[in-house]
């Protein structure tokens, strides 16, 4: 039975699709192309880098914290076992750069369920400078990623500076393409949309504040039983009266996965941490994938030739959409030593890529667990600043935690 008005009615939401993404493609555009200001001071800053086990790209990911143009900065490096393979790369990268002020600290205290956070708490007396960055083991950076972190730090009532990034696949194998492709076609431009309606959203790949203003958001044992470690910060911060602020830079993070049980897995921990955080954002983003809604309305139809020929004009204009990003980004990429490639998404992966999304979706419903490397974890959301707070009476006792 050919349903023709509900196939109608998806035809529509495939529109509000591709108004969408032809909105986001042109914002971040126009974010790649506003200049990037210098910073008028440049103080010295630890960059804390977090580590689990050994994952594809690490190294060369790593490097790029080492490799700054930038006049004095640290790399504290952690891991919670010193049999972590992760703790080699280290000092790989001491010998590769032996000019660079590199720690490593080892030490198995958990502190909470968020093992990330709990790595922080344990690498943070080993962190000599006032100003922190908090980044994934996973991101690669420019060389000026320093530089346009403390521009953006030292704008008046900037608390907290973060990133949008874009993906880069570890491989040519399908998973690692379609997940890079939501990375960089899904976040990226949904972020920059939020950010240009008014969301200041700290994203957890890059995060940069003061220590004391750290202190102040009651440090890392805030954060240490929340998943969403990142949203908390960033809630905690505007309770300050402080903005969270977007660096003018495009960072890329790894997507490792080499299976698509390995990359379900991870968009469904992403997924739930969203539904969780923003319950009817969330739900109300199953219209961001045009060309799922598009195949619902030719299946609707009937294989009617209208529902098909929306369907094509959606294919081509969200090709159009990817391919208006892609040269966006690229020259934030492009000819960065060593080498790393701009991944420009191929239009053919675009249907397959609206359909898993919405089948991720459907999925978070299900359930509030999440894997994360290995270990379950609760998806929950970010409580206020209340009575139970931790605070610290001075940064020395906050250094000390």
């Amino acid at each position: 039975m050919v349903m023709t008005v509900p196939a109608w009615i998806a035809a529509a939401c495939c529109g509000i699709g591709l108004a969408q993404a032809l909105v986001a493609a042109r914002l971040v555009t126009r974010f790649a192309r506003r200049p990037r200001g210098e910073p008028a001071s440049r103080p010295p800053v630890t960059i804390l880098k977090p580590l689990h086990g050994d994952e594809p790209l690490l190294e060369q990911a790593l490097a790029t914290a080492c490799r700054q143009d930038y006049p004095r900065w640290q790399v504290v490096f952690g891991v919670q076992d010193a049999g972590d393979p992760a703790a080699a790369v280290v000092e790989r990268l001491r010998t590769r750069f032996p000019d660079c002020d590199i720690a490593l600290v080892i030490d198995p205290a958990l502190h909470g369920e968020n093992r990330k956070v709990g790595n922080l708490i344990n690498m943070l007396p080993a962190a000599r400078h006032d100003v922190l960055v908090i980044a994934d083991s996973d991101v690669h950076v420019r060389p000026d990623y320093l530089d346009r972190l403390m521009a953006a730090l030292e704008q008046p009532g900037v608390g907290l500076v973060t990133t949008i990034y874009a993906g880069l696949p570890s491989s040519r194998r399908l998973p690692a393409l379609l997940g890079a492709t939501q990375i960089t076609h899904g976040f990226l431009p949904g972020a920059v949309l939020a950010r240009a309606l008014g969301r200041q959203d700290s994203l957890g790949a890059t995060m940069c504040l003061r220590r004391q203003d750290l202190a102040r958001c009651g440090g890392f044992r805030a954060l240490v039983d929340h998943l969403a470690d990142d949203a908390v910060l960033g809630h905690r911060v505007a309770a300050l009266g402080q903005t969270v602020a977007l660096a003018g830079t495009v960072p890329l993070t790894t997507v490792p996965e080499d299976t698509m049980r390995a990359l379900f897995r991870h968009e469904l921990r992403w997924a739930r941490t969203i539904r969780a955080l923003e319950p009817g954002g969330f739900a109300a983003s199953v219209l961001q994938y045009p060309l799922a809604w598009a195949l619902l309305a030719v299946a609707l139809a009937g294989g009617a030739a209208w529902a098909v020929g929306v369907f094509a004009l959606a294919w081509i204009i969200r090709a159009v959409a990817a391919s208006m990003i892609d040269r966006a980004l690229a020259p934030q990429w492009n000819g960065e030593a060593p080498a790393v490639p701009a991944f420009r998404c191929p239009a053919w992966l675009l249907p397959a890529r609206d359909l898993l999304s919405v089948a991720v979706m459907l999925a978070s419903y299900g359930g509030r667990r999440v894997d994360w490397r290995g270990y379950g974890l609760l998806a929950d959301t970010p409580q206020p600043p209340g009575a139970a707070d931790v605070t610290f009476r001075s940064i020395e006792e906050f250094n000390a935690q």
